[in-house]
């Protein structure tokens, strides 16, 4: 059940959220990295504008200037599936995302250090961040064996053992030459329950400095350590206080978008946004959906990727600023009208509905086409957030936003505590609900649930 905002809260609400301190066992954690390998930086971080916990700022990569919060597309071995690299520099691509697990397979990171690296191999001038290889721990997970020392994989390519070592990651990736390099971790679904949460995120923080140890390019390759602690706030509490004691170049917060609820997604992240530094950038791994882009970036975060995007559009669905268009249903079949009629990109320019529906159930030339729409509302979509907040309007762009998504005012309940938290007031474009009535709020958390009780003194 949803329920809306009946006054516009406090900012300083917003760190209630934080985990409280906890002695739990370190096992075996300690801090052995010292300060002089960890504060070699490749990059600067300059916020431009803030509206609460939500920024905009410049981040200086050495192969590109970048404006936050921005949205990265996967190009898993160097390449968007179906478009060219002038294609997203029209689109305003400024990361390009790679994998570090399949670019060592295919085509060999040795191959990418002899030609100067993935920049010159796929003739990209501008930025690149590459993974670590450890979300394949979940994905490929019947293939791996995850131990202290590494995982080994069984190659999906030839069947051969490959073991990846925190060590070997930063060889790989210091060999590939992107602007931002991930550190390995342990990485565990979400949906996991019991100790295995603990133990990945101990094993997180002892590979961390493994990778600060192994990585020989500090100069001009930033390294970022990734927060790991499943659902439980008190790991990812620990989980952030170690990483930060390295002082690494960027921050990211991982294990998330991995079938949870999205009521401890968004509490996962505004945790995390709310103890990482404020110099650094924010990056939450995997997330692509629009209104979770727009939620985390109220929430503190700059920085996201997912290949839902271009994913989608192979199926098939356009994004608009609704919600999705499927263009495979027999109703496109004699829609003369462009994808979105508000959106300037070439595809909306050029194509209508009905004959995108002809190429997506016929030829690869739709998806392709899609791929671009979906890439262009992303990267608007993260211009947009840029602006508003530089700009002074970001309350107004996010209410506009979930007009556009949720006419009816049925905003998701999730989106209205997270809302609350980032001191955005976004009652204009809620429905009155039941909730507001009615004082339902006994086992709420206590910044949401004081918003409740106004409602039910409003309305008194």
């Amino acid at each position: 059940m949803s329920w809306c905002l009946c006054f516009k809260p406090k900012p300083n609400i917003t760190n209630k959220v934080r985990a409280p301190q906890h002695p739990r066992s370190r096992q075996g954690y300690t801090t052995s990295i010292t300060a002089s390998q960890t504060n070699a930086m490749a990059l600067t971080f300059e916020v431009l504008g803030r509206f609460n916990r939500a920024r905009a700022a410049r981040l200086t990569l050495p192969h590109f200037v970048c404006q936050t919060p921005l949205f990265m597309p996967v190009g898993t071995q160097g390449t968007i599936k179906g478009l060219t690299n002038s294609q997203l520099e029209e689109i305003g691509c400024q990361i390009i995302l790679g994998n570090t697990y399949h670019l060592a397979l295919r085509p060999t990171s040795e191959l990418l250090d002899e030609v100067g690296g993935l920049h010159n191999f796929m003739n990209w001038k501008r930025a690149l961040l590459t993974d670590s290889g450890g979300f394949q721990m979940v994905s490929l997970l019947h293939l791996a064996d995850i131990t202290e020392k590494g995982v080994t994989f069984q190659s999906p390519v030839d069947g051969k053992p490959m073991l990846l070592t925190p060590e070997e990651s930063i060889q790989i990736q210091n060999r590939i030459g992107a602007d931002i390099i991930m550190a390995l971790d342990d990485v565990v679904k979400t949906t996991i329950t019991g100790p295995r949460i603990e133990e990945a995120m101990y094993r997180t923080l002892r590979w961390i400095d493994r990778c600060i140890a192994a990585h020989k390019r500090p100069h001009d390759q930033n390294l970022f350590g990734i927060v790991q602690g499943g659902l439980d706030p008190i790991l990812r509490d620990i989980c952030v206080k170690g990483l930060v004691e390295r002082n690494l170049p960027g921050y990211a917060i991982g294990g998330l978008s991995g079938g949870e609820d999205k009521n401890s997604f968004w509490r996962v992240v505004a945790q995390c946004t709310a103890a990482l530094p404020e110099d650094k950038p924010r990056y939450v791994m995997g997330v692509g959906y629009p209104l979770d882009i727009v939620v985390c970036s109220a929430l503190g975060a700059d920085m996201y990727d997912c290949v839902y995007p271009t994913r989608t559009a192979r199926f098939g669905t356009a994004l608009v600023p609704e919600g999705v268009l499927k263009l495979k249903h027999k109703a496109m079949a004699d829609d003369t009208r462009p994808i979105d009629p508000t959106c300037p990109c070439m595809v909306c320019k050029n194509y209508s509905r009905a004959y995108i529906h002809c190429l997506v159930t016929k030829d690869a030339m739709g998806s392709q086409l899609l791929s671009y729409h979906n890439l262009y509302y992303m990267l608007q979509l993260s211009r947009n957030l840029h602006s508003s907040i530089v700009e002074g309007r970001f309350p107004e762009f996010v209410c506009d936003f979930l007009r556009k998504m949720f006419p009816k005012g049925d905003v998701p309940e999730w989106v209205c505590d997270a809302m609350e938290v980032a001191g955005i007031d976004i009652s204009s474009c809620c429905a009155p609900f039941p909730s507001c009535q009615e004082d339902d709020s006994k086992n709420m958390p206590e910044e949401v649930s004081l918003v409740r009780k106004r409602c039910l003194w409003d309305s008194s």
